[in-house]
């Protein structure tokens, strides 16, 4: 049985960059590998909070464990709004084979992709069968968290279809099944056929072998939530078989290192007075007078011999 609230305390500690953090995840990471770590992401207001609640209830009802964790910009459990649509996924709470985790990116130490990561780690590492990362946007913070799951979701809407262009320079990139929610609004067959026509011209340059759907659902009425976990758990066969999930696996690990490396270069410099009294008296200067940014960066660097 899953022990929810040493679960929420370790993810505490590790938020907060406690002293036990090393020791925990140290501990913790060769017990991880097993989960299924699912992406939801799109604009706000595509009904992704509504959408993953019914995937929770589909995937507890074949007794899978489920954690949700969501992306706010503040923490509804430390004072910021929660989201109406979130309140949906409330019922969820009492269930003993449910975790959902808000992650606030004010909070979120060496970054939100860390964090985030670091998380799952933990949940992974406690049994969780599925974890599924919620953010709310399609910003460049939300596309970093996507990279830390093996299938990812874009949800839009019929009224999404102005965004297209805007939004292929990254989620094009990172997006494993495209869902249209909302079907019953008008141009929803419209998105549909944009976004078919779109994947032919700029087919997935990294899993060729996997044909990225175009889902229709209403998450309302129930309509399509089977086709999409179908083609989650499908996604997630095709990478077991074609290799694809070691890859992501060890790009995750590689991105992991990379950011914990920055993330205690940044604390061990910007703790340092020397280091900032350096940037404060150049900042005191008139630019004519003042080190280029660069020429500061190799003093601060020279002086801890790096």
């Amino acid at each position: 049985m899953l022990d929810i609230k040493t679960i929420a305390k370790t993810i505490s500690l590790i938020e907060d960059n406690s002293n036990q953090k090393k020791t925990i995840l140290s501990k913790l990471y060769a017990k991880t590998g097993s989960a299924h770590r699912i992406g939801i992401t799109g604009p706000p207001g595509a009904g992704k909070s509504s959408l993953i609640n019914i995937l929770i209830q589909k995937l507890r009802s074949k007794n899978k464990k489920v954690a949700v964790i969501c992306i706010d910009p503040t923490s509804p459990f430390s004072g910021g709004a929660i989201l109406g649509d979130r309140i949906r996924m409330l019922k969820h709470y009492s269930d003993p084979g449910v975790y959902i985790r808000s992650m606030a990116s004010r909070n979120a130490s060496g970054g939100l992709s860390l964090a985030s990561s670091e998380a799952s780690d933990v949940l992974d590492a406690h049994g969780f069968d599925v974890i599924i990362f919620e953010t709310l946007g399609v910003g460049q913070v939300e596309i970093d968290v996507m990279n830390e799951a093996d299938t990812v979701a874009v949800v839009l809407v019929p009224e999404s279809g102005d965004d297209i262009q805007m939004m292929k320079s990254g989620l094009i990139e990172i997006a494993d099944i495209y869902v249209v929610n909302k079907s019953d609004r008008s141009g929803a067959n419209r998105l549909t056929t944009t976004l078919t026509n779109m994947l032919e011209t700029n087919p997935n340059p990294i899993e060729n072998n996997w044909d990225i759907p175009v889902l229709n659902t209403n998450a309302l009425s129930n309509k399509g939530i089977d086709n999409l976990l179908d083609s989650i758990n499908e996604h997630f066969r095709y990478m077991k078989t074609e290799g694809v999930l070691a890859i992501k696996t060890n790009d995750r690990y590689e991105r992991q290192v990379k950011s914990t490396i920055l993330a205690r270069l940044s604390h061990f410099l910007w703790n340092d007075k020397n280091k900032t009294d350096f940037l404060k008296k150049e900042l005191n200067k008139d630019i004519s007078n003042r080190l280029s940014p660069i020429e500061l960066v190799d003093l601060i660097l020279k002086e801890e011999q790096y």
